[in-house]
């Protein structure tokens, strides 16, 4: 029975030019349901990522139904492709579709979503190209394929569609347009069917917590993962890198991470994965050194075999086709390559301490990586391979982790759909501050984290506004492998640069139960105002004017809506705007409700559009009413599991307001035992209308790092 129900599979695969199909649903997760067209290939995003859903952070979330659109949702065979449509209403906006960099609003755009280092265009190709994407009228959909996938996000009209557009005079109609209003998007899988998954709301933010949550939840990095990362120079040595911790201390500048660059191998490009006995003779009793210091050491690599590697050996058959900079590429998706690269690993690093990881160019550059004529042992074809090679080396540094209770926290080039609960920040190459704040709001859509580095800088301004934004990021880091820049060595804003690392160190409290609030609950601590309760695009939005003088030299050229893309939410609370160099001042949107000075607590405004100008030594910063910031003493090093803290809680506006505050040992993964508490922060006016505050006493056998707490209360 089962041959001839796939001779007749066959015979309409063969004969019939086109196989259509609405698609069934079966819920999978609260509010996330899961449809199949055709045969989806089994090697995928979330096989390869290999987690489980968090169950229980659905729990706090509104029940909801299957959103109306789910039967309106096509899938198509033909040519042994599949093809998706789903359907958009007008004003309908979309975001995500994974880690752009210039543009927040993607309806209308067309991508070729595909691993790779960002070039300075935003056309899909960079180094997280989640396949998921939200709806501003609260749904979300995600395609479970690791091909390269093409995306029409309301680009192309059909003809038989019920709200096809109505053909305009060019020569006479001013409203007519090079690009025909679209009312669905289209997705080309180059596959003979595929997964797809459809996250109800009933809000955006909700949707993107189900999606966080089905991937297994947000990273809870380490508590020494949120203070200050210094890279070193590539060529460093033992002695280079204590003289630089020493250079710390002395200047009083915190250091949690020194991160060392390729010249701790004895080759790099292709890698040994081997310590360089000349630089560090004695790497164990190094690594031990620095951590007696407080000071982790997190290692650059790339996954790319030197003939002079130990595992190269082993390793080659393997291994693809193919070499990067004439090293063997493992083919992870074998499960003996990722037993003999873990071992290795093991042995060589996390064995003696090694607190993580930087690792590099797995997304791309078409002229290095393999090409997608390579082949590799297990048979996963080269373009599958790098969709997902960033997803396997973040899988299994983590388990190496994980299987030793610790946790850890680096970077790394690549990533995609099914990574959330990874502990790793995507960075790159391309050294743009504007489209690095771009590429962090965005990075709250689809799940993965961004650091906006600061490596080198021009001049004084430049480097400090680029320090400030960092602060307010998922990794403070300064990665000077090139330059060798240190954070004073701009002698003239060295004390505000100081100001500001000593204030990351302040406000761990905060970060770190933004991270929580990330991984229980799904919760982005670092996402754009389109996913704030209050905030109104309109604000924001407007047709820009075009002249003659444009059209003559792009006859296509669109009038262009603008999109709040250089300003964002930092945690629960806080509204962060950047200043880039140059600026003197900025406009600033601000959503629905009253809003502080995060300074000085002076109200600033409720729903409108203000005018800064704060000054080189501030980057703008902004608290609604009623916010709650939970903030310690300027520490130079992150809190070690047990030491207790001072707590400072300050309070800003003049509303009532509440805050759950995170702690655990901050190192282990004990937390998933029970072993954590959530402290309940509460502001409240006592009967002559004064505010008071108050916090819930540790429970018993939790975790109690608070020596003392005082208030502050900032707003009068």
């Amino acid at each position: 029975m089962k041959r001839i129900f796939v001779a007749v599979v066959l015979w309409a695969l063969l004969i019939c030019p086109l196989l259509q199909a609405q698609v069934s649903w079966k819920e999978v997760a609260p509010g996330v349901w899961k449809g199949v067209v055709g045969t989806p290939e089994s090697y995928s995003l979330l096989s390869v990522a290999g987690v489980s859903p968090r169950m229980d952070g659905f729990t706090r979330l509104p029940e909801v139904s299957l959103p109306g659109l789910a039967d309106e949702i096509v899938g198509q065979l033909q040519d042994g492709k599949t093809s998706l449509r789903i359907p958009l209403e007008r004003g309908e906006q979309l975001y995500g579709f994974g880690l752009n960099f210039q543009t927040v609003h993607q309806r209308g755009r067309i991508l070729n979503l595909h691993v790779d280092h960002y070039g300075g265009k935003d056309d899909g190709r960079t180094h997280a190209p989640v396949p998921f994407y939200i709806s501003s009228l609260g749904y979300g959909v995600f395609v479970n394929s690791a091909r390269y996938l093409t995306v029409y996000a309301g680009s192309g009209a059909r003809k038989d569609s019920p709200n096809a557009p109505v053909p305009k005079d060019r020569n006479t109609d001013k409203t007519w347009t090079s690009a025909p209003y679209s009312d669905a998007v289209s997705i080309l899988v180059p596959a003979q069917g595929v997964e797809i998954y459809l996250f109800a709301g009933p809000t955006p933010m909700d949707v993107v917590r189900r999606y966080n949550l089905f991937c297994g939840g947000g990273t809870l990095p380490p508590r020494w993962g949120l203070g200050f990362v210094q890279r070193t120079q590539k060529l460093y040595t033992d002695k280079d890198v204590e003289r630089e911790v020493n250079e710390f201390e002395a200047q009083g500048f915190p250091l949690d991470v020194i991160g060392l660059e390729p010249g701790w191998q004895s080759k790099a490009y292709p890698c040994t994965f081997e310590w360089d006995k000349t630089r560090f003779p004695a790497p164990a009793d190094f690594v031990k050194a620095m951590a007696e210091r407080n000071v982790r050491i997190n290692l650059w690599t790339n996954p790319y075999a030197s003939p002079e590697s130990g595992i190269y050996k082993e390793m080659y058959p393997l291994s693809g086709s193919h070499t990067v900079w004439c090293g063997i590429v493992p083919d992870f998706a074998d499960a003996r390559a990722r037993a003999l690269f873990s071992a290795k690993f093991d042995k060589e690093h996390v064995g003696i301490g090694v607190s993580g990881y930087k690792i590099d160019e797995i997304d791309g550059y078409d002229r290095y990586v393999w090409p997608d004529v390579a082949t590799f042992p297990s048979g996963v074809s080269a373009e599958q391979m790098r969709q997902t090679y960033g997803l396997w080396v973040q899988r299994i540094t983590t388990d190496l982790y994980r299987k030793r209770g610790q946790r850890t926290f680096g970077l790394v080039r690549g990533s995609n759909g099914g990574g959330s609960s990874y502990p790793y920040v995507i960075y790159n190459d391309y050294y743009s501050h504007k489209d690095f704040i771009t590429a962090l709001i965005n990075s709250g859509f689809c799940g993965v984290l961004w650091t906006p580095e600061v490596r080198g800088s021009k001049t004084s301004e430049e480097w400090l506004r680029r320090f400030q934004s960092v602060v307010f990021s998922p990794m403070a880091m300064i990665n000077a492998w090139s330059s060798g820049t240190k954070p004073w060595s701009f002698p003239d804003v060295t004390d505000n640069i100081r100001e500001y690392a000593l204030l990351r160190m302040r406000m761990m409290p905060y970060w770190y139960t933004e991270f929580a609030r990330y991984h229980f609950d799904g919760i982005p601590p670092f996402r754009a105002l389109n996913l704030e309760a209050g905030f109104n695009p309109e604000q924001a939005t407007a047709d820009g004017e075009l002249k003659d003088k444009d059209l003559e030299t792009n006859p296509y050229l669109e009038s262009v809506r603008k999109e709040i893309k250089d300003q964002y939410m930092a945690g629960e609370y806080l509204l962060v705007a950047p200043m880039f160099a140059g600026q003197t001042e900025r406009t600033v949107v601000l959503p629905r409700g009253d809003w502080y000075d995060f300074y000085t607590g002076e109200y600033v405004g409720n729903g409108e559009k203000i005018t800064v100008k704060p000054g080189l030594e501030r980057i703008p910063v902004f608290v609604k009413d009623g916010g709650i910031i939970p903030m310690m003493e300027p520490l130079l090093h992150a809190p070690k599991a047990g030491e207790k803290i001072n707590l400072e809680i300050r309070h800003y506006g003049k509303a009532e307001g509440s805050y759950r505050l995170y702690d655990d040992d901050g190192e282990t993964f004990d937390y998933e035992k029970g072993a954590y508490s959530w402290r309940e922060i509460k502001v409240t006016r006592d009967k002559k209308g004064r505010l008071k505050g108050s916090i819930s006493k540790a429970e018993k056998g939790k975790p109690d790092n608070i020596a003392t707490v005082s208030w502050k209360f900032m707003s009068k």
